[in-house]
């Protein structure tokens, strides 16, 4: 008989799990000294200690194991458990893959700029969303506040809160921008004039990069995020936003005080 620390050097496993084993029934010793209480195994389990071990370190859990080893399963049903495990990890090296990938990509432009970048980009998943709206043409970037006059005046005049921060998408760039500003709502009454309202598509990976200031300058993020987009391998896959988090006062182009989210959807080519 050995002893549970015998047993923990010859296995390379500790006390510890060895008793977590014998609490969860996984592997029980064959004696308990009902005096001294010290847990005794037979030399006969150890293949079945072997066998947990090599099994968790296929990733399965210790239920898994339990039910495996217990139950005496075919071999098919083996075999889907694994497979399944096998496009968990697989799954899981994609996702690493992908973090590498980023790590590089900023390796690589800080070798390139000899600097840390003050611009920080962020993958997220967006939920779909309600909205009121208004969409239009409009000739520059800045002169987007007749529709924000549009839509707010709608919304005060029918009693509707926003409940998120406003938004714009850009449908379109220059020299035609297709223009459509946002409010997020929880209630749709019947539409009036130009004012719409439709669910906002969700996005499984949005492309997202805070600036923070004056919308003169907002023009270095979008370059900053797009460049972010290229080099870890993504390409835009639908309209951008600016998610206007702290909106600047009266639409002003030079308070320097609003905070601003740039999205862009995007997908692996």
């Amino acid at each position: 008989m050995l002893k549970i620390g015998m047993l923990a050097n010859l296995s390379r496993v500790s006390v510890k799990t060895l008793r977590y084993y014998d609490q969860i029934g996984l592997l029980k010793p064959a004696e308990i000294d009902t005096n001294t209480g010290y847990r005794y195994y037979s030399i006969n389990q150890y293949p079945r200690l072997n066998r947990i071990l090599a099994l968790k370190d296929l990733d399965l859990s210790l239920e898994q194991i339990a039910q495996l080893l217990d139950e005496d399963l075919p071999a098919a049903q083996l075999r889907g458990m694994l497979r399944l495990k096998q496009v968990e990890i697989h799954k899981r090296m994609e996702v690493e893959m992908e973090k590498l990938a980023r790590v590089e990509a900023r390796l690589e432009q800080i070798e390139q700029e000899d600097e840390v970048a003050n611009y920080d980009v962020v993958l997220k998943k967006i939920e779909p969303s309600l909205v009121a709206s208004v969409r239009d043409m409009i000739p520059n970037y800045p002169q987007q506040g007749h529709l924000w006059d549009e839509l707010e005046t709608y919304l005060y005049q029918h009693k509707i809160n926003p409940i998120e921060p406003c938004l714009t998408l850009y449908h379109s760039e220059e020299p035609d921008i297709d223009a459509e500003v946002c409010e997020p709502v929880d209630e749709a009454p019947p539409p009036q004039g130009r004012v719409k309202f439709h669910e906002l598509p969700g996005v499984e990976s949005m492309a997202c990069l805070v600036h923070h200031g004056t919308f003169v300058t907002i023009g270095e993020s979008y370059t900053a995020i797009l460049k972010w987009i290229e080099a870890n391998g993504y390409q835009v896959s639908g309209p951008p936003r600016e998610v206007y988090l702290q909106p600047a006062k009266k639409g002003s182009q030079t308070d320097p005080n609003p905070v601003t989210e740039i999205q862009f959807p995007v997908e692996k080519p």
